[in-house]
């Protein structure tokens, strides 16, 4: 090969070839067997995730790409805004056209952010939309897209069978009626669509107004008159038996960390009446002290019922007042936080277990500081006769990122079993994000293969494509209370 012919290669190679193609992320011959053999094309379980599931049933098309890629995205929205763009442009009142156009002219400066990767997974996979995306294609990508958009197989339901979804978890509040899950389970959908019982607003003692408001729905959701905390536990229960009825096996929590204050004052019944009736004089000093007891007592009502447990901790969140104001929770003012979180997990854990009511339970942590400390945790508490009982989460939110999801999985490798992960989840609000379940899967069929490659793991491809299979589709499956169809 000439020298000008090596350097047109290297050139080719440094321009970009072989970007998102076939083999991305697949570093080694070992890592492309594992993933185009094992991994590409198993179903999902996506069992945790934010979508609508009042969307999933109406099963109407978006109107465009701003309505299903760009809406409900703090993701992208962050990045935006650390542009500099405009905030009428990114959650206010420009049109949907506008907002996409913002958008791709952005996209060229994501690089190295995973939303480089993501969005142009989510364009590739379902639309065929292979161009990298930027100001100079931006109408010919909105309006081919949109064209799309308006077509069947890219409705909800489309969208759930395109990326052989079986299962989603969606995150619903106690006080739900559960009105379009019944109505989804009455239409036998290809993609099994349950609730997941997620009661953080009960906790809130010293929420003032929007607690005592909170209480209220509560009770007339339960038709339980709430006049103390034993009356607020048969609410709960009424709800957890509800939901279960209604086909929930999961709950969750988002909390910054793990309640820590373990002994009661004698006091507890006197200062939640204090917040019934108005005054919220003492609340503050037995927050901590009402949410741990609730939440204790409501992990009793999930062993008896055989569901899984499932705790997102150590968000900082609402940092920014005024924009708080302005845009409401979840709309990319959060961070991550650096709260104690191995301590008063533990102890909340022991109490359950001493009583035999620590039921299936997976961990979510936000600080990569502290992946040692959940993936060493969960071994303290797993069970004879049930494989993998306690999870360390997959890497969550600011974590779903290579480096972020390979720590998770390194410290869970070193500290724990791997082999017993039930894998990645969208915690999403976008029916395009089913590519992180592709990325993820890459990623792993990576630290596989090069581990093979160098020497680490021996080469027995049937042995490590089986556990692989087992992390991305069947210890989810195995692992989960789910009706199988």
């Amino acid at each position: 090969m000439s020298r000008d012919t090596t350097r047109q290669a290297v050139t080719k190679k440094r321009a970009g070839a072989g970007f998102l193609d076939e083999d991305f992320l697949l570093q080694t011959e070992t890592a492309r067997e594992l993933y185009h053999t094992y991994a590409k094309g198993l179903p999902i379980i996506d069992y945790h995730c934010h979508l609508s599931p009042e969307q999933i049933a109406r099963n109407d098309n978006f109107q465009n790409m701003t309505q299903i890629w760009l809406a409900g995205d703090h993701y992208k929205w962050r990045a935006l805004r650390t542009l500099g763009i405009d905030e009428r442009c990114i959650t206010g009142n420009a049109s949907d056209k506008e907002k996409f156009m913002k958008w791709a002219e952005a996209m060229p400066y994501t690089m190295r952010n995973p939303l480089y990767h993501w969005a142009h997974m989510e364009l590739k996979n379902p639309f065929g939309v292979t161009e990298l995306l930027s100001g100079a294609n931006a109408q010919q990508v909105y309006t081919h897209c949109n064209d799309l958009l308006q077509q069947l197989e890219f409705t909800p339901q489309g969208l759930l069978r395109h990326f052989k979804v079986e299962m989603v978890g969606t995150t619903d509040d106690p006080v739900d009626n559960l009105e379009f899950h019944q109505h989804l389970a009455a239409a036998q959908t290809k993609t099994q669509v349950l609730p997941s019982f997620r009661p953080d607003k009960v906790l809130q003692l010293s929420g003032g107004e929007g607690f005592r408001n909170y209480i209220q729905q509560l009770a007339e959701a339960s038709q339980v008159n709430i006049t103390s905390i034993d009356t607020l536990l048969e609410a709960l229960q009424q709800r957890v038996d509800y939901f279960h009825a209604n086909g929930c096996r999961l709950s969750d929590h988002g909390l910054s960390q793990l309640p820590s204050k373990r002994r009661l004052s004698g006091k507890l019944e006197q200062a939640f009446a204090a917040v019934l009736a108005g005054d919220d004089e003492t609340a503050a000093d037995h927050q901590e002290e009402f949410s741990r007891y609730i939440l204790l007592e409501l992990c009793k009502m999930y062993s008896e019922k055989g569901w899984v447990q499932q705790f997102h901790v150590g968000a900082l969140r609402n940092t920014n007042s005024r924009m708080l104001q302005v845009n409401g929770p979840d709309t990319g003012y959060d961070s991550i936080g650096d709260f104690s979180q191995a301590a008063p997990m533990a102890a909340f854990f022991d109490d359950l277990e001493r009583e035999g009511q620590l039921a299936k339970t997976i961990i979510y942590n936000l600080n990569p500081a502290d992946n040692a400390a959940f993936a060493t945790l969960i071994g303290n508490f797993q069970q004879s006769g049930i494989k993998g009982k306690m999870q360390f989460g997959s890497g969550w939110w600011f974590l779903d990122q290579l480096d972020g999801m390979k720590a998770q999985m390194d410290a869970l490798s070193n500290m724990g079993l791997i082999s017993c992960f039930i894998g990645m989840l969208t915690d999403s609000r976008s029916f395009l994000s089913y590519s992180r379940h592709e990325y993820f899967r890459r990623l792993l069929c990576n630290i596989f293969g090069n581990d093979v490659e160098q020497g680490l793991l021996p080469a027995d491809l049937p042995w490590i494509g089986k556990l692989v299979q087992d992390i991305c589709y069947y210890n989810a499956r195995n692992y989960f209370p789910f009706q199988q169809s």
